[in-house]
């Protein structure tokens, strides 16, 4: 899961960051209004959480510029504001949930699971392919009913190769869905975190190379030999 988390308290937007990191949920910070707008214009996220009170661009405004575009990016107003008349204020103008500061960072890990859950709705929350089960709520692997272990990066990019249902994923796809905006597209991460995985899994191998395209889940419907 990749988010775009909007706030203007550096040191609090880092932790959230870092929290979130360990939950193997990507995120990018933007610390004003004009620094997410841009950023939602060039990425895809999998839900928004913003501070309300935000420099540039109010974070209300930033809800209504997402709702106008269509996109249905799920919204999370995270702010101090807590009287009932702020939250139905939030909800009106689209948010989809809100949590009021001080928080714990783990109840917002489990409102981007659930809001996460909603969204993807017509999937099924543990996702079973090609012999393999991925609980995202429990970080569960198995393959076959055998339990694997994986690191939080190794179950990201599973995770997203798996809800892409046999489908390709191009490199710079999982760099942008496992990884943050950090992350140097010149970069061999995903290349070393597959063949790790890929380990992990062990033979038959579970995830094909399409050459030249990127990675898939080899479910034997499509021709194309996995590698290391």
């Amino acid at each position: 899961m990749r988010v775009l988390l909007v706030e203007d308290e550096p040191l609090l937007a880092e932790a959230i960051r870092d929290g979130l990191r360990l939950e193997a949920i990507a995120a990018d910070i933007a610390a004003d209004g004009d620094a997410a707008l841009e950023l939602l214009a060039v990425n895809d996220y999998d839900i928004a959480v913003l501070d309300r009170d935000i420099p540039g661009p109010s974070g209300d405004e930033v809800a209504a510029s997402i709702v106008a575009s269509g996109s249905g990016l799920p919204i999370i107003m995270l702010t101090a504001a807590d009287r009932l008349d702020d939250k139905a204020s939030g909800f009106e103008l689209g948010a989809d949930d809100y949590l009021t500061k001080p928080f714990e960072l783990h109840e917002l890990t489990l409102r981007l699971r659930a809001l996460d859950r909603r969204r993807a709705h017509h999937r099924p929350p543990v996702r079973e392919l090609a012999g393999l089960r991925v609980d995202p709520f429990r970080r569960e692997v198995f393959r076959n009913g055998r339990y694997i272990a994986l690191t939080r990066k190794q179950f990201a990019v599973l995770e997203v190769l798996v809800a892409a249902e046999g489908g390709v994923v191009s490199a710079e796809e999982l760099l942008e869905r496992a990884w943050d905006e950090n992350a140097d597209p010149f970069t061999n991460a995903v290349r070393i975190t597959m063949s790790a995985l890929r380990k992990r899994l062990g033979e038959p191998w579970a995830i094909a190379t399409v050459p030249g395209v990127g990675y898939r889940i080899d479910t034997g419907e499509a021709p194309g030999a996995a590698s290391k």
